[in-house]
């Protein structure tokens, strides 16, 4: 990482919640200066409630990789693709962008056990996750009054944060609630994958993935070698099945700090090469040297 440029924790503290949503505010404002932001508030409010252990019904959220902070840098990567777009022309209103905000806030709090759920962690939940988050969703909005078709949008954008779905079955209210769900699976992806300690939290993800059984990894090692060709299909998939506004995000850098880079991609990137290297040449103590390129962040492995 070229300490000479920017990272994103320069931009807002990543690390806090509040300091997160203000910089939300400040690129919704850029789009629609007058926006209400009462539901986006509560619903925040409501959602680190949830993940503290402080919401009825629930218990702490208690997967590390799937924390509090993954969901707040989802909303922040989102609330930037949505900027982004709009400074190439595109236009969203201001409840598609409410309720893709909102989306962001909702999409993992299937990880969320019930407090009579006293088994394992909620990573156990990882392959059903996304219908579980569907069904808080569900019963969140009813017990707000929200409308109906404004829980069908939103549960068409959460659906697009599904690894393994198919476009093609969603079926979208209109272009606007297709864009802005691809623009949440990009932000979901760019935002764990640029997080500054990333390459750590790895090796939470290989211990979500082996409470919730996911095939394909026999173990932490694996995880971090298949890494790089998942990248590699990640980037086939913003291209193709996410419609390539990924792009989106450089232009907010651009217009909104004058950078003439993408912030997130060249983390990832750096990532990437780092994990390649350490694997090359420090197989034996990856753990020591995954911290050392995951910049300081001080998460503990």
């Amino acid at each position: 990482m070229d300490e000479n440029k920017p990272t994103l924790m320069h931009f807002v503290n990543m690390e806090d919640p509040f300091s997160v949503l203000r910089e939300v505010k400040k690129t919704v404002s850029l789009i629609f200066p007058d926006f209400d932001y009462g539901t986006i508030d509560l619903v925040f409010k409501d959602v680190l409630s949830l993940f503290a252990g402080n919401y009825p019904g629930y218990r702490k959220c208690n997967t590390r990789y799937h924390d509090l902070k993954h969901t707040t840098d989802t909303f922040m990567a989102l609330a930037r693709l949505i900027h982004g777009a709009t400074t190439k022309g595109l236009n969203f209103s201001r409840r598609g962008t409410s309720l893709a905000l909102i989306s962001a806030l909702m999409h993992d709090t299937g990880y969320i056990q019930t407090e009579d759920d006293e088994t394992g962690t909620g990573a156990k939940y990882t392959l059903n996750h996304v219908d579980l988050s569907i069904d808080f969703m569900s019963v969140y909005f009813n017990s707000r009054g929200y409308p109906w078709e404004d829980f069908v949008f939103c549960r068409n954008i959460v659906r697009c944060t599904g690894l393994d779905v198919s476009f093609e079955d969603i079926a979208f209210a209109d272009p606007e609630n297709e864009l802005l769900g691809k623009m949440l699976g990009t932000a979901d992806l760019q935002g764990q994958m640029a997080d500054r300690a990333y390459l750590v939290k790895l090796c939470y993800l290989y211990q979500e993935f082996s409470e919730g059984r996911v095939p394909g990894y026999g173990s932490e090692l694996d995880l971090l070698q298949k890494t790089p060709e998942f990248y590699r299909i990640t980037l086939k998939r913003f291209e193709e099945e996410l419609g390539g506004v990924w792009r989106y995000m450089g232009y907010h850098f651009q217009s909104r700090w004058g950078l003439d880079e993408d912030p997130y991609q060249r983390n990832i990137e750096a990532h990437m090469a780092h994990l390649k290297h350490t694997l090359r040449y420090h197989g034996d103590s990856y753990r020591d040297h995954l911290r050392r390129g995951s910049q300081d962040s001080g998460v503990d492995m």
